[in-house]
């Protein structure tokens, strides 16, 4: 390869670099903003039911049709009775003077039928957009703690690998008092073999995140081999936190399945109306043209004539749809209070989990964690100098994994909990 490289120019050689695989290019971190943007692009749930959204849209343009007219066509002046011609005897002649007259008619919709169904078809439009909104909503909180996993899996793993450096250096360092003679075979031995429960937790660290990759390059509907993608961005927590009336009035505001709720009442209230417009009369306007020749008249050979026909609502006033309509009032009514009395559970449920993370948090970070390094380091150097037993080395050192580990995952927790308050509250209103 060497020699190959040597026999090209530079110009041969920057193309060749540049005519390289794109899986050996090194691999692409994506922030959340990123990632978010390029769920919202590719998922394959949220894009099919964007089309409900638009077959919604569609079924306005049917709700606000006018009535088609109708066209017909009828005769007149057909012969019941045989013919007596002088000179010619009898004759069957059936179509002797029979005229054929056009017509057409039109089925006019009173009391704003039209105008009424394009405003509940508009306001389904709106439904199904809250709806298409609340699914996305739900979509992007599992894209969010599949982030939070991974992120948290990377932090492991990372841990796990300072860990793993420093037990080595624990390790020669052994080796080197085990060869002055400072301590035993069996100390040493039982030394080398912890090693392996932190190569366990390494490889234990690369799985979990492998698998967390996977789960959002499901969501991302990105078939970008595993050890090509890669995303970063804050581990870490914020102890402010606003109000909880806050995040209540926020929901309120900006949740879409109450906003659903709430419009859905709006379409019964519409719908009602519609029914009630539907229990009218609506009359059929039709006019016609003969040519019919009157005797009595030699100039009246053109008939022109109208009529209206007016069905009688005496039995069928639409009175069921009417009241069919105004029970689904008062039921959407109680599903949205049930939707509101939920939107509070939720947002209270999520902000109590914060608090409760923030509360385990915040010692960790004054104190647990600089307790736990500084009587790690502080056994470590007794140990090299002889001043420590290997029991107290040990359990020093596995003090300090199991506190770092814990911060790490009470931080996952947080950011967790962070998301479902997001989800609660219809926004991000934690990164």
């Amino acid at each position: 390869m060497k020699r190959i490289l040597q026999s090209l120019s530079v110009p041969a050689v920057a193309a060749l670099f540049v005519l390289v695989p794109a899986q050996f290019t090194a691999q692409q971190s994506l922030t959340w903003d990123q990632v978010k943007a390029k769920f919202e692009a590719a998922n394959l749930a949220l894009k099919a039911d964007a089309f409900g959204v638009n077959e919604m849209k569609a079924a306005e343009i049917t709700a606000f049709l006018r009535p088609n007219p109708g066209v017909g066509l009828s005769s007149d002046g057909l012969q019941i009775a045989p013919h007596t011609l002088p000179g010619q005897g009898t004759h069957w002649l059936p179509l002797t003077g029979t005229q054929l007259v056009p017509s057409i008619s039109y089925l006019h919709e009173r009391e704003h039928k039209r105008e009424l169904r394009l405003q509940s078809a508009k306001e389904g439009t709106g439904i199904a957009q809250s709806e298409h909104a609340d699914l996305e909503r739900n979509l992007i909180f599992n894209l969010r703690s599949a982030f939070v996993q991974t992120l948290q899996a990377k932090a492991v793993l990372d841990l796990a690998k300072a860990d793993l450096a420093y037990y080595d250096n624990i390790i020669k360092i052994s080796r080197d008092r085990f060869r002055a003679g400072d301590i035993a075979q069996i100390d040493l031995d039982r030394i080398e073999l912890l090693r392996v429960q932190y190569e366990a937790e390494i490889q234990a660290a690369i799985v979990d995140l492998r698998t967390s990759k996977i789960q959002l390059l499901q969501l991302l509907n990105d078939r970008t081999p595993v050890e090509q993608f890669d995303v970063t961005g804050p581990f870490d927590f914020s102890d402010t936190l606003k109000p909880l009336e806050d995040f209540r009035q926020i929901a309120l505001d900006e949740r879409p399945d109450l906003r659903a709720a709430l419009e859905s009442i709006q379409q019964a209230q519409t719908n009602h109306k519609l029914a009630v417009s539907n229990g009218s009369s609506d009359p059929t306007f039709a006019t016609w043209y003969s040519y019919n020749p009157a005797f009595a008249n030699p100039y009246g050979r053109y008939t022109l004539g109208a009529s209206v026909n007016i069905p009688l609502r005496i039995f069928d006033r639409n009175q069921g749809e009417k009241q069919r309509t105004q029970i689904d009032i008062g039921r959407n009514q109680q599903l949205t209070d049930s939707v509101r009395a939920q939107v509070f559970s939720d947002v209270d449920s999520a902000y109590v989990q914060v608090e409760s993370s923030v509360a385990l948090l915040k010692p960790y970070k004054a104190q647990y964690n600089d307790q736990a390094l500084r009587v790690r380091d502080t056994v470590t150097y007794s140990y090299e100098h002889g001043g420590a037993s290997l029991m107290d080395f040990l359990n020093a050192q596995s003090g300090y994994r199991a506190v770092q580990l814990a911060y790490l995952q009470l931080i996952g927790s947080y950011l967790t909990a962070a998301g479902q308050l997001n989800l609660a509250v219809g926004r991000e209103v934690i990164q």
